[in-house]
């Protein structure tokens, strides 16, 4: 499997893979702390997460993607925090469904207007129909989680697909569009 690098920030940045999903994983430099999220292992991403500073830990926001946050962590020699209540330092963790068989958290970073989320939102084909840069999973069309209706961000990283670095306007719409139930 190949890797790039993509969500380049002056606090981290992202790795996706080259496959159907284009599963995207983060590294965030928080306080000095580098927190590596939904991690896929990729040794050129690990490299430069060290690079910028401590690892403090990988954090899987959602049940079921595993991937490699587990080996990873092992791997550092770091905490793995799987759908963690909290998070020490600037990241805040928040419920996002907590369902039978779905069980997602996503990460507000305030200090930054960061939003990090698995699955609930994403910008690969099947979450904005390749009509717009930011959409919800189809699943939560009809009724998006409450829990997002809260936040504004000014960034927008997502487990699928390339983060929206301007992403205020392309959040709003897609939970006003999809909410009116006017589809995708």
């Amino acid at each position: 499997m190949s890797f790039r690098f993509c969500d380049e920030t002056d606090y981290g940045f992202g790795w996706i893979a080259d496959d159907r999903a284009a599963r995207t994983s983060h590294a965030l430099v928080v306080d000095g702390d580098v927190w590596l999220v939904d991690a896929l292992h990729w040794e050129d991403a690990l490299e430069r997460a060290r690079s910028l500073g401590r690892v403090a830990g990988v954090i899987q926001l959602l049940d079921r993607h595993n991937r490699d946050c587990a080996a990873v962590a092992a791997r550092l020699d770091v905490p793995y925090l799987r759908l963690p209540e909290h998070v020490d330092g600037g990241l805040e963790v928040v419920p996002i469904v907590d369902l039978p068989r779905w069980h997602e958290r996503a990460l507000w970073w305030p200090e930054r207007r960061v939003l990090v989320v698995a699955e609930a939102v994403g910008t690969v084909g099947w979450f904005t129909f390749g009509r717009r840069s930011l959409g919800l999973n189809p699943l939560f069309r009809l009724r998006p989680p409450s829990a997002l209706r809260r936040f504004d961000p000014d960034v927008m990283l997502v487990s699928h697909g390339e983060g929206v670095l301007d992403a205020s306007e392309p959040y709003r719409d897609a939970l006003r569009i999809r909410s009116r139930g006017t589809g995708g």
